[in-house]
């Protein structure tokens, strides 16, 4: 029976070695990510002024008075799902929600990012595993919807569910719409309780009475009435921006893409267990101070 020569058993140890360290590498850092939170955050001035250059070091994490070793910190990346109102209602507007949405997304950076349709949530534009080309391209085919459309809580609640399903620790809903929707208008009890335990943030751009007068439509919303996507915002502490003018989409659409810019995720590691007592985030740039956003 031949000896194996020198250079075979070299080969041997060598790729054991590799394979053994790579296994313990594979192990820690299953270990870590299951051992791991994430705070999303910004950094700001005493004047409320953004701060951007801001690194991992700077970083100070407490949970329940314990320290906690920061292991990233980089700008939020996230998920998104815009859904666009298409409304028949909207149809004079729906030119300007297009062109809207397409300046928000070119301004909101390489995330994913899937499209809906407000009458049909059922059947998204694209998904997030679409790139930016296309998600850019299938934006121009938006035109009004169906006279029978889907609840716009329907829509939303898709919308958080394929977030969700992104496993991703935050995600946000960015709604454009051209007119209020009723909230006194019957819905499917259980859907806002869900869009809620997504963990979804919704942001709104609405126009207001005067353009929801301008459609001339006689089953338009009675702007006296409860406005739902006003009452979601609140709910998953999102943020909504009512505009009076078409013209006025880009100029809050712009306001919220540079909100969402600073916001950063901050991951710290956590021994196992429970969860100990609340988590503070600090920062050690003077003058700076940190606003939390969320911890997953």
């Amino acid at each position: 029976m031949r000896r194996p020569s020198n250079c075979r058993v070299a080969a041997w140890l060598c790729f054991a070695c590799w394979f053994y360290a790579l296994s313990a590498e594979i192990v820690r850092a299953q270990s870590v990510q299951g051992n791991a939170r994430t705070v999303l955050a910004a950094v700001v001035t005493g004047q409320g002024r953004p701060v951007v250059d801001v690194s991992l070091d700077d970083f100070v994490v407490t949970e329940g008075g314990q320290p906690r070793e920061v292991l990233d910190a980089h700008v939020a990346d996230y998920p998104f799902a815009v859904v666009l109102d298409d409304r028949p209602a909207a149809a004079s507007s729906v030119v300007f929600v297009r062109a809207a949405a397409r300046r928000f997304i070119e301004r909101v950076g390489e995330r994913p990012m899937a499209l809906f349709k407000l009458t049909d949530g059922a059947h998204p534009i694209t998904t997030l595993d679409d790139d930016r080309a296309t998600v850019l391209e299938r934006l121009v085919d938006l035109k009004a919807g169906v006279e029978t459309p889907q609840s716009p809580l329907e829509t939303i609640a898709n919308a958080a569910a394929l977030l969700k399903g992104s496993g991703a620790p935050f995600s946000a809903i960015v709604v454009i719409a051209a007119a209020p929707v009723d909230a006194s208008a019957l819905v499917r009890g259980e859907l806002l309780p869900q869009v809620i335990e997504s963990g979804a943030a919704v942001h709104v751009v609405q126009a207001q009475a005067a353009e929801a007068n301008a459609l001339d439509d006689p089953t338009a919303p009675d702007p006296t009435a409860p406005d739902l996507l006003r009452l979601i915002t609140e709910q998953t502490h999102g943020q909504f921006t009512a505009i009076f003018s078409t013209v006025s989409y880009n100029a809050a659409l712009d306001r919220l893409a540079d909100r969402l810019a600073i916001e950063m995720m901050v991951q710290y590691l956590v021994p196992p267990g429970p969860k100990v007592g609340d988590v503070q985030v600090g920062v050690r740039l003077p003058g700076a101070r940190v606003v939390g956003l969320g911890v997953r």
